[in-house]
């Protein structure tokens, strides 16, 4: 099929690297891998922050009617996709593309990772995110992540098609080093930026303080405009204890991995953290919050463990918990990778979200 595929929270071409990034980029090579030819219908960022911006909102949606008398004229000139295909609506970035063209064109209509909040009907929000739901009672499909986001799809819209895709990576970068743990060696990736990545630092460095009497070190992956915050967060520790090794290719990022025991990073917030699929591909059991997706990556008990949102006493006990037990620990780094093989690879990804496709979207053609 021919895809046009769209991202309006952050096209996966944005020279940030993110989370969001990463799995619209991944998705586009799930797509391709299952012979679908996929074209980046357009880079325009429908992202706004805040609730009371009307008039970025006015202007939003100017240059959305642009793009869709854009994309009308192309594609009645070079020929209509198969079907269009948005990633990651919800109520700060709404996709006010998509229906519109599927409306006139008779196209399918597909989202993965929608969401819907009650609680953010306020302000320009509240419009923005009638228009998610709009979007997703109409799609042929709305493939979602997690549990809670389909939950809260059907909640809203019970009539509204879903299918469940695991969160996924690719992971043959992170399973191609061959582990080689350092006894102690913690590792944490994560970007550096205030709110959620900034609370969990936090909740990180509370929790080592509990845990100094064991001769661990920290490696930090990641930068960002917090990143004097963060530091400054951890400089009670001794000069040893952390390494901050700023922002990694993956390959490199792999190779960190591979010399770690532990991963370690709370999770506030986390819709579900790729990076604790990276680290479990590489090797590593993870120590995170129970909250938010986290479970729906970490599986509690076997690939790491999982304490409860806030408890620092918990967390800091979980790890010395695995740092002093180096044959359950062992015993969860093979657990931990061959979880991500068989559950979350990129080959796995590839045949569920292709067989969602073609049912969907193949008995729609029929």
């Amino acid at each position: 099929m021919k895809i046009a595929f769209y991202a309006p929270l952050k096209s996966p071409e944005h020279p940030v690297p993110s989370g969001d990034r990463l799995m619209a980029r991944q998705i586009i090579a799930c797509l391709r891998r299952a012979g679908h030819e996929v074209e980046l219908a357009s880079e325009l960022r429908a992202l706004l922050a805040d609730s009371a911006d009307e008039a970025g909102y006015a202007a939003l949606q100017s240059r959305a009617e642009g793009e869709i008398v854009r994309l009308s004229a192309r594609w009645r000139d070079e020929g209509v996709p198969d079907l269009w295909f948005c990633y990651h609506l919800y109520y700060k970035a709404p996709d006010l593309l998509g229906p519109a063209l599927c409306k006139t064109f008779g196209l399918p209509y597909v989202t993965v990772e929608a969401s819907y909040s009650h609680r953010r009907n306020i302000g320009i929000w509240r419009d923005m995110q009638a228009r998610v739901l709009d979007a997703i009672r109409g799609a042929t499909v709305n493939i979602g992540l997690t549990a809670r986001d389909m939950q809260g799809i059907s909640e809203v819209a019970p009539d509204a098609a879903i299918a469940p895709l695991k969160p996924f990576i690719d992971d043959g970068i992170f399973t191609g080093n061959v582990a080689s743990p350092e006894p102690y060696h913690l590792v944490t990736v994560a970007m550096m930026r205030p709110g959620d990545k900034m609370e969990s630092y936090r909740a990180l460095a509370a929790s080592l303080r509990q845990i100094t009497d064991l001769p661990w070190r920290l490696s930090v992956v990641g930068d960002g405009p917090a990143r004097g915050d963060v530091m400054a967060l951890f400089a009670g520790f001794a000069g040893s204890r952390i390494e901050w090794l700023g922002q990694k290719q993956p390959s490199d990022v792999a190779k960190i991995l591979a010399r770690g025991a532990l991963y370690v990073w709370p999770g506030c917030g986390e819709a579900y953290g790729l990076a604790y699929l990276e680290a479990q591909a590489a090797g590593l059991p993870v120590v995170a919050w129970a909250t938010a997706g986290v479970p729906e990556v970490v599986e509690n008990g076997v690939s790491g463990l999982l304490t409860a949102h806030g408890d620092h006493a918990a967390y800091a006990a979980a790890i010395r918990a695995l740092l002093c037990d180096e044959q359950k620990r062992r015993h969860m780094a093979e657990d931990a990778r061959g979880r991500v093989v068989n559950a979350h690879s990129l080959s796995a990804a590839t045949q569920t979200l292709d067989a969602i496709l073609r049912r969907h979207i193949g008995e729609r053609k029929q």
